[in-house]
């Protein structure tokens, strides 16, 4: 009984210490400047069940940044996600009512790059160039 017991214990603290598979993701966006302060200030204050499915959803070091360029505002996004079906978890994420109220308060803040906007999206995707771990 020991045996099996510390089997086991051994088997869940192994699980428990095995890397995990982390695939990072980032994205770009416009920033429309009349819209700028409200997408601050609803950042700076984040609704707790949004916070709460993006970990469902696993989602982890999540930030976005904000810089002007020639004038324009951009959002610059990234995140490391630690699932094994990214397309499934997003569809969750979706499927989410309050998730999609959120939505309805940060995309008209937002001015998609044309490639994103003609694909009906707002981000457009960035591809990695170098990591250094």
């Amino acid at each position: 009984m020991k045996t099996r017991l510390a089997l086991v214990v051994a088997a869940a603290l192994a699980a428990a210490c095995a890397p995990v598979q982390v695939t990072r993701y980032a994205w770009v966006t416009g920033l429309k400047p009349e819209k700028a302060a409200t997408y601050r200030d609803l950042h700076a204050h984040p609704w707790p069940g949004v916070n709460a499915m993006l970990k469902k959803c696993h989602i982890r070091n999540y930030s976005i940044y904000e810089r002007e360029i020639d004038g324009k505002l951009y959002l610059f996004s990234y995140l490391e996600y630690t699932g094994a079906n990214f397309e499934a978890d997003m569809k969750q994420m979706a499927a989410d009512p309050e998730t999609r109220r959120w939505w309805k308060e940060t995309d008209p803040c937002q001015a998609p790059l044309p490639d994103a906007r003609k694909a009906g999206k707002i981000w457009s995707d960035a591809k990695e160039v170098y990591h250094l771990d």
